[in-house]
């Protein structure tokens, strides 16, 4: 019996993520039931396509075989029912994008609640997320990333207007410890620093007149969530680093004071990317044209 192309389809995300979980998130289905499908996908075949363990997925050679055959058609497939999407005259379909909490809170938020008013039946997925993935074999039609994390081979699209960082502390917390005018007056100062999922922790920076200077903050709090940090800091934990964006209210209103503003230089802002390709889904089409129009 021919297997059912859903079915083949969910075999292919499951194969591309290694993981029955990830896959299901994607899918918006429960991982039994993906499972399921998958194992009744091998009975039909009569092979077995997956080796499965608690902790991994990987592929049998007949899996890695019919996924090699898959993974080109299902593409073809995906640029057919796009290529018919694009002569609509009202676009459809659905936007994937992966971009980071900068990225989303202080530009793409508000482009794409704007967007989707002004395109109706485009739904869009977007899934936050910190670390540097592959959107390409992560099923994702486009990513948001700063400059220096652009891979070359993909076509990048400015988001917004320049930003940078701020120091910032609470008015109680300076007048114990007293405002720097440099940034080795920081040495031994408690601070709030930030901490990547995978446990990486940036060091600060600062410029002026050419000068760079990299700061290893004597961190008090370690922390990956950004409202905590400023909740932290407003609370006269130690100085803080972060978007400028992040911390302009509190700034605006007195709770937080910013601190070697001139120290502090802009940055190109974030960037759309997406990989080159002849066909470009509709929904990603329609968001280009949104931003050139824009711009």
């Amino acid at each position: 019996m021919t297997p059912d192309l859903a079915d083949l389809t969910l075999f292919a995300s499951v194969a591309r993520y290694r993981s029955f979980r990830r896959a299901a998130v994607e899918l918006r289905l429960s991982t039994s039931s993906l499972s399921e499908r998958v194992r009744a996908l091998e009975e039909r075949l009569g092979v077995r396509l997956l080796n499965r363990t608690t902790r991994s997925v990987s592929l049998t050679a007949a899996g890695e075989s019919l996924l090699a055959g898959l993974t080109p058609a299902l593409s073809e497939i995906d640029t057919a029912v796009e290529r018919a999407r694009a002569l609509s005259d009202t676009p459809s379909g659905t936007l994937r994008i992966n971009a980071p909490t900068p990225g989303v809170r202080l530009t793409l938020a508000p482009l794409l609640i704007d967007f989707m008013a002004a395109h109706p039946r485009i739904k869009v997925e977007l899934v936050v997320d910190n670390s540097l993935i592959d959107i390409v074999a992560a099923g994702f039609d486009a990513g948001v990333r700063y400059g220096e994390h652009l891979a070359r081979d993909m076509i990048a699209v400015p988001l917004g207007a320049p930003q940078r960082f701020a120091l910032v502390a609470a008015p109680s917390f300076l007048a114990t410890h007293g405002t720097p005018r440099k940034p080795d007056d920081l040495i031994g100062a408690p601070c709030i620093q930030h901490q990547f999922l995978g446990g990486a922790r940036p060091d600060w920076e600062f410029e002026r007149d050419g000068t760079v200077t990299h700061f290893r903050p004597d961190a008090r709090l370690v922390c990956t969530d950004i409202e905590t940090k400023i909740d932290a800091a407003i609370a006269g934990l130690g100085f803080l680093s972060t978007f400028e964006g992040f911390v302009r209210a509190p700034v605006e209103d007195g709770r937080l004071v910013e601190v070697l503003r001139d120290w502090q230089q802009e940055f190109p802002g974030p960037f759309l990317y997406y990989a080159s390709r002849r066909q470009i889904p509709a929904g990603l089409k329609a968001f280009l044209e949104f931003l050139r129009a824009r711009r």
